[in-house]
């Protein structure tokens, strides 16, 4: 198949590589240039996407972020990446004979904040605007694609860089409340996102998560200990943030990767 990715950052690399050693043709697109041995690559603005000499697309997987503009605030990055982008990419696929579009999107279009549990049966409620803005994106490929859409919601995403959880971990003396968080790493990502091609029967949107939610004052706390940094109090036991669950990933017969074992490789 000719498998195309609009948005060519770490998580499509390493869905592109793996679909390569399937023996699949693959042509991506990002705004700045990317170096490729196995794909062609389309330096193009998504907003003016221009398929129309390329070899006819079977599959998209759309993986967009906003990029820095210091000009711009983060609802207007929002905006301009998810939303405007949405008819031109449309517009430049109608020619095609998609097989599949699978976009990601992310768990920020659920609004709980007082530690509630959602799973993938759980109706979107966003409670701010970038969550709001994500949720109408994955609307309007559904309304655009309705029988090839699938939507990917991950959480956060692990696994290509320490320093942030480090520099915590270091400077965190004190810390508000219990927050729950939820990550899934990035190689579960990518291979949960080439699984995806093989599932016969898809459903319409999907978690993706690890499935161990965990108090992030917790997780500072693990690292404190094993670097030997002075150990942080927790002021309240007030819950915020949510437990996420990943149902239907599961049940497509995908299997998640334990932690230990993507340390060890």
């Amino acid at each position: 198949m000719h498998i195309l990715f609009i948005g060519y950052g770490k998580t499509s690399q390493r869905v592109a590589k793996q679909l390569f050693e399937q023996n699949h043709q693959i042509t991506t697109v990002s705004r700045t240039p990317k170096a490729a041995d196995f794909a062609q690559h389309l330096t193009q603005d998504v907003q003016q996407l221009d398929l129309s000499q390329i070899k006819a697309v079977d599959v998209v997987y759309v993986l967009l972020a906003p990029s820095r503009n210091a000009t711009l605030s983060s609802i207007e990055m929002y905006q301009h990446t998810y939303i405007d982008s949405v008819q031109p990419i449309v517009r430049a696929l109608k020619s095609h004979p998609l097989k599949r579009i699978i976009v990601v999107s992310s768990t920020r279009v659920y609004g709980e904040n007082a530690g509630e549990s959602v799973d993938d049966e759980t109706v979107p409620k966003p409670s701010d605007a970038q969550g709001r803005l994500l949720l109408e994106m994955e609307q309007h490929y559904l309304q655009a694609f309705p029988e090839q859409c699938v939507i990917v919601r991950p959480t956060g995403i692990y696994g290509t860089s320490t320093a942030r959880m480090q520099k915590m971990a270091e400077t965190t003396q004190h810390y508000p409340n219990i927050h729950w968080s939820n990550r899934i790493h990035i190689d579960d990502l990518a291979s949960f996102l080439v699984h995806l091609l093989h599932v016969e029967h898809v459903e319409k949107s999907y978690i993706c998560t690890n499935n161990r939610p965990q108090p992030l004052h917790e997780r500072i706390l693990e690292l404190q200990k094993a670097m030997h940094f002075p150990e942080l109090v927790l002021e309240s036991k007030t819950e915020t943030g949510k437990k996420i669950y990943a149902k239907r990933i599961l049940e497509s017969g995908f299997v998640l990767k334990s932690e230990d074992e993507i340390r060890n490789n």
